[in-house]
């Protein structure tokens, strides 16, 4: 039997989701002369823990049961980076016997190889899961730590220099030689690898640290130790890829980098702060949106009555939220649907973070004096259909965007509060009269960023009815929640990409009159729920019902978070 015959046998014992599919793909990777088992993984057909334990079964090769988690410190020492993160060989434990590797490809032969030449003792194979090697290499090796460890054992003392014209933002070329330039790249991949959306370098006292905020959450990233030495030279190409002043180390700064992954572009915006211990960096990564009503994840009803906004002549919509809800998305998806050869439009941002083809953006300049206001002023004398404004900051912006609902410009915007029915105080607190605030907008939407169940670890839940009941779920659909577990392929978190809830308050005669004549915002609140509106809560409840989400999620988000209770 041949090796793809017996590797679509063990396939097909493992369910694969199509053989004759898998077959080719195998196929494919032989005549290329690639990894059959990567191939085999890649291909997302098999159960990666199945189909490896047949591997492991059919090889006669022990499969390794005990729980990994990282690698000892001597290990390290024993296992270069270099060869442990090139090969993906895992060193676990060393006895009598001799050292014991996790390895999931047992036909690479080039890997042990080159892991035998370095190792004086017996080795020892075990079998485990690609997942969890990989992550025990990050875990205990640190990101970057292979080009780290060939810095430091000095090949030259100019491995360390930024040469500008030989610099390049492609991250997925193949550079061989060991440089910080290469180092950060490693950083700059790795985040994109795990969907985070901003890279923290942060220097402390003696050590460098480096954060990536994944689903919303901060993550540390494990780095190679004494990676403070490379601290400035870090920083240094960072900046420079920022096109940043690399002297100027006491003023905050502000750059955008434009990489290409793997062929796709990314853009970069970069933030550098000063402080006591170093500049700290912080980067977020804005790849290339498809802003759509499904990424959206709006229920019908919140679609309809969405829709029929983007219908208006004119009006205000208004977005409310904290920073880093998602405000900014859905905008662009708005405006996307808005974005037609009949319309024009025009934005005014601080800054400019994804680029519509088809719409006039300005981005904010204060040291010009183009502000939002400013900016604003122009905008209404260019002849335009849809204005989209980043910030409702003071009064000023405020009354110009009224004044273009009034003359018949359909207006985008944010405010920074915690619901919808928030914006009506906030605006009226910036002195605007309410009948304005009544008869220019049109709808305050809130929204919130709530965490997604990984759909391959999530499990059911129980929880005590009183519990359910203060928070005020309801109780007939208690059966329905789902618990965040954790697996391999959710970084053992169980959550894997976010998703909006919504509360959309549409302004009608009724409230109008309620807000000309300065009504409190829990009488407004009242009505507005009386009328249709869906409270944040509520809203989250539907994605918790429907295992989407976690109730912890939605207590997180629009509230003080509480402890659950079990039954």
């Amino acid at each position: 039997m041949g090796l793809v015959d017996a590797l679509l046998e063990i396939a097909k014992e493992s369910h694969c989701a199509d053989l004759s599919l898998f077959r080719q793909l195998l196929q494919d990777a032989a005549e290329q002369q690639r990894s059959l088992i990567r191939g085999a993984l890649d291909s997302k057909l098999v159960d990666e823990s199945e189909f490896l334990r047949g591997v492991s079964h059919w090889l006669d090769i022990p499969w390794w049961n005990e729980p990994i988690t990282t690698v000892a410190g001597p290990l390290r020492e024993l296992v270069p980076a270099r060869t442990a993160l090139r090969y993906h060989v895992l060193p676990l434990q060393q006895d009598e016997n001799g050292l014991w590797v996790a390895f999931y490809d047992p036909f690479d032969l080039l890997g042990r190889q080159a892991l035998a030449s370095s190792i004086r003792s017996p080795i020892l194979y075990a079998m485990a899961t690609r997942a969890q090697i990989v992550q025990a290499l990050r875990q205990g090796y640190g990101v970057g730590a292979e080009t780290f460890e060939a810095i430091l054992e000095g090949r030259s003392a100019d491995v360390m220099t930024l040469d500008v014209r030989q610099e390049t933002n492609v991250l997925d070329l193949d550079d061989s030689e060991a440089s910080v330039v290469k180092f950060v790249n490693q950083i700059l991949r790795e985040a994109l690898e795990q969907r985070a959306t901003d890279i923290h370098v942060e220097p402390l006292q003696e050590d460098l640290r480096i954060r990536y905020r994944i689903d919303g959450v901060l993550h540390e990233v494990p780095v190679p130790p004494n990676i403070s030495v490379l601290q400035a030279s870090v920083i240094s190409r960072l900046k420079i890829m920022a096109h940043l002043d690399i002297a100027e180390r006491r003023l905050p700064q502000d750059g955008r980098i434009n990489l290409e992954l793997d062929g796709l572009p990314i853009d970069v915006r970069v933030a550098t702060i000063p402080s006591v211990a170093g500049e700290s960096i912080s980067l977020r990564l804005l790849g290339q949106e498809r802003f759509t009503f499904e990424r959206l994840g709006l229920d019908e009803q919140a679609q309809a009555r969405i829709k029929n906004l983007l219908s208006m002549p004119n009006g205000i919509v208004l977005l409310t939220g904290p920073t880093g809800c998602g405000k900014s998305t859905t905008l662009y998806t708005f405006l996307s649907q808005l974005n037609t050869r009949e319309r024009r439009i025009v934005t005014i941002e601080d800054p400019v973070e994804y680029k519509l083809p088809g719409v006039i953006q300005i981005a904010v300049k204060p040291e010009i004096d183009l502000t939002f206001a400013n900016g604003l002023r122009s905008i209404l004398r260019g002849d335009p259909n849809v204005i989209m404004v980043g910030e409702m900051r003071d009064r000023e912006t405020a009354e110009i965007a009224i004044r273009g609902a009034l003359t018949g410009h359909l207006v985008f915007s944010t405010l920074h509060t915690n619901d919808a029915i928030g914006g009506i105080t906030r605006l009226i607190d910036m002195q605007i009269e309410p009948f304005l605030v009544a008869n220019a907008v049109r709808a305050f939407i809130a929204q919130r960023l709530v965490r997604v169940l990984c759909q391959r670890c999530k499990r059911s839940a129980n929880y005590a009815g009183s519990y359910l009941k203060q928070l005020g779920f309801p109780l007939e659909h208690a059966s329905k929640i789902k618990a965040a577990a954790g697996c391999d392929h959710c970084r053992h978190t169980g959550y894997e990409g976010r998703a909006a809830i919504f509360e959309i308050c549409l302004i009608s005669p009724r409230l109008q009159d309620l807000i000309t004549q300065g009504k409190q915002a829990s009488i407004l609140r009242a009505l507005a729920v009386e009328e249709g509106m869906t409270p944040l809560r509520t809203y989250g409840w539907s994605k918790v019902v429907s295992g989407l989400t976690t109730v912890e999620e939605v207590v997180r988000v629009t509230a003080a978070d509480l402890e659950m209770i079990d039954e």
